[in-house]
């Protein structure tokens, strides 16, 4: 049977706590009934290991989970979880669990069936088996739900009128909003399953923070279930209030008008636009939460409210958009404001720019503000009016597929939402002029960092680790998890950007491939790609597939543990033609750490560098069928105790270099506008 709990409390915090940090008990342990042991029985000999075990098992990994069981005997056996919030360190999460079990062995005492929320951590151990996930619909577990005893529909912030209704549906739909985006994220776009985000409703309003988290076991479906549902059973309860809670023992979500969580929002969410009160003042400033027992309900009509608001402000401001742009630029503009329509109404977050903006901006495509030049334009620093920074593609004039590459990326990008893909703002049109406008990233990207002497040292092993990982999810979410499946085809370290705290972000989606989920390759007449990252197949026959980023995936890894080129005739890989030859010779002749880059040479975690060789081997294999998909690669790069198989030859290993040879090149050589077995 679920149990659903609310908190009945008016005006006061929980208070329960234990002296461990941050371990504050949300609700008293739930203890199932009915369910008692014995004590100094099997059972609790068993349920005694899985007390002294899991707290340290939890903090020690990354995901900061765990579950296991003791025991072999139907009724003896003890299965425990354990979760910590993905902000928390290891030494909080271990003294919220240890501080956990004993308050759930304290008021469940001899208790076979007991769930704690705390703070920073839930714990759960029954000797029934409910470790394998469940199908979605809520895990059956203990339910929890929280709610602040103020509402924002209350006269509490100035400027707010409760009186207006239009203003009240709208916030409902803001919470929504972002409670669906941040589960979302949590699900498809973080191996840990967890994800924060804000969104900034309007001047006189709050900022809102959220938060969701699965336990890190669940697919991405499983979670997004998981969070859909209980998502649901909490906006159906939603009356306007300012923050609020709910836990289950597989899935929670949260949402408050302050920050409560370590470190900063993964994702900034666009809110719809709330007409402003006529006089704006100044807001005061947030109040914490408290629990409450309040459930405002609102009707179906509400709802349909809620989506229509937004919806038909969208669609008139692309009508009056449209008509203005058919006005001014008569022939030839149709199938671009036809496409600035379908993206704006699709993406609320997505921005048409006035050229004038964008001259502005760049300070008319200055030199000094010029970031630095691709296949397709150059790029140009902007900062727009309120001092938000942009990074602008100008698209060159002379690029026969121009308006093509234009319209691909544009589309594509405007579609895709993840942690680790650059993102676009939005894009600019007239005349001659293609432009897109991205998020501005200050860390440039990674070939200024890993290709130079003396940057490359401010690479460490945790930070290449982090790029590796980040790389690798991006990929993974455009092969498996967006709604369409994406071939990248341009994985390079110069499509790598990095952010303010050096993580990956995938660029240039210019010669991306869409495919529909059942597809699994295609061909071209036209090659184009990277030297040095080109897959054989797609070289010499035109063929791609995600086996192609695969490849290219696992040239860029060799390149961030080496810290060279991969296809350069200015470094010594003898007489091979390029990195990955000399790195599989290396690895076979079991003299792999003579490929690690020096500035690593004094890092004690050889043997994790040599798993990511032994990965990226396995990446570069010539033949595509060898090659691990991203889901094998991600799976391999998060589980320490799977075993890797032993890599094949890779790709052009059988060419060699003799000494009045000059073919190799550099990677900035472009591959485009090829035939197949043209070289």
């Amino acid at each position: 049977m679920i149990l659903v709990v609310v908190l009945l409390i008016l005006g006061i915090t929980t208070p329960f706590a234990v002296a461990a940090g941050d371990a504050t008990r949300l609700a008293a342990p739930n203890c199932v009934s009915g369910s008692s042991y014995t004590a100094n029985s099997t059972y609790h000999a068993n349920l005694e290991v899985i007390s002294s075990t899991l707290p340290t098992n939890a903090s020690s990994t990354p995901s900061l989970f765990a579950k296991i069981s003791v025991g072999h005997a139907p009724g003896d056996t003890a299965y425990g979880l354990a979760l910590c919030r993905g902000d928390a360190n290891a030494s909080v999460c271990n003294a919220c669990l240890t501080a956990a079990f004993q308050d759930a062995q304290n008021v469940c005492k001899l208790q076979r069936d007991t769930t704690v929320y705390y703070e920073s951590c839930l714990l759960r151990y029954s000797d029934e088996d409910f470790l394998p996930p469940s199908n979605g619909t809520g895990d059956g577990s203990f339910q929890f739900i929280m709610w602040n005893t103020e509402d924002i529909t209350e006269p509490l912030l100035p400027g707010w009128d409760p009186s207006n209704q239009d203003r009240i549906v709208a916030i409902t739909g803001v919470v929504r909003r972002l409670l669906n985006q941040t589960a979302d994220q949590a699900a498809h776009n973080s191996s840990r399953r967890y994800a924060t985000s804000m969104v900034e409703v309007s001047s006189t309003l709050p900022t809102l923070y959220s938060l969701a988290q699965c336990t890190p076991d669940l697919t991405p479906t499983e979670c997004s279930e998981c969070l859909e549902y209980i998502s649901q059973q909490m906006m159906s309860e939603f009356g306007g209030q300012k923050g609020g809670r709910y836990v289950i023992v597989r899935c929670n979500i949260r949402y408050e008008v302050y920050q409560f969580y370590q470190g900063e929002s993964k994702e900034h969410i666009a809110s719809p636009p709330i007409a402003e009160p006529p006089m704006p003042v100044v807001p005061a400033p947030p109040t914490p939460t408290v629990p409450s027992l309040k459930h405002s309900r609102r009707t179906s009509k509400v709802l349909v409210i809620a989506l229509v608001v937004p919806i038909l402000a969208t669609f008139l401001s692309a009508v009056t958009f449209l008509g203005l742009r058919r006005h001014g630029k008569g022939k030839g503009s149709k199938d671009d404001g036809a496409l600035v329509w379908e993206l704006e109404g699709r993406n609320s977050e997505f921005t048409v720019y006035d050229f004038l903006q964008i001259l502005e901006a760049t300070d008319n495509f200055s030199d000094e503000n010029k970031l630095g030049e691709g296949g397709f334009g150059s790029v140009y620093k902007g900062r727009f009016p309120g001092g938000l920074e942009v990074a602008i593609k100008r698209l060159a004039s002379y690029s026969g597929q121009g308006l093509i590459e234009f319209k691909n990326e544009i589309q594509l990008i405007a579609k895709l939402q993840h942690t680790n893909l650059v993102r676009l703002l939005g894009c600019c049109t007239q005349g001659e002029e293609k432009i897109l406008i991205y998020e501005y990233l200050p860390n440039k990207s990674l070939d200024f960092f890993i290709f130079d002497e003396t940057r490359r040292a401010l690479l460490d092993w945790n930070r290449r680790l982090t790029i590796i990982e980040g790389i690798a999810q991006g990929l993974l979410y455009l092969h498996k998890h967006s709604r369409l499946r994406v071939i990248h085809r341009d994985i390079k370290a110069s499509n790598i950007l990095l952010d303010y705290e050096m993580n990956p972000k995938i660029s240039d989606f210019g010669l991306a491939k869409i495919f529909s989920k059942n597809d699994i390759e295609g061909s071209t007449q036209r090659i184009a790609g990277t030297y040095g990252y080109i897959a054989p197949e797609y070289a010499s026959k035109g063929l791609f597939s995600i086996k192609s980023d695969v490849f290219s995936f696992g040239v860029l890894t060799l390149e961030i543990v080496n810290g060279n080129r991969a296809s350069s005739s200015s470094h010594g890989y003898g007489d091979f033609i390029n990195l990955l030859g000399y790195a599989w010779q290396l690895w076979k002749d079991g003299l792999w750490l003579q490929l690690l880059d020096a500035t690593l040479a004094t890092d004690p975690r050889t043997l994790e560098m040599m798993r990511y060789i032994n990965i990226a081997l396995l990446c570069v294999q010539e033949n595509a069928a060898d090659r691990p998909t991203m889901s094998d690669v991600v799976a391999m790069l998060n589980s320490e105790s799977m075993t890797l198989p032993e890599p094949k030859h890779p790709a052009y290993f059988h060419i060699r270099v003799t000494q009045d040879d000059a073919s190799v090149v550099d990677e900035s050589s472009v591959v485009t506008e090829s035939a197949p077995h043209s070289r």
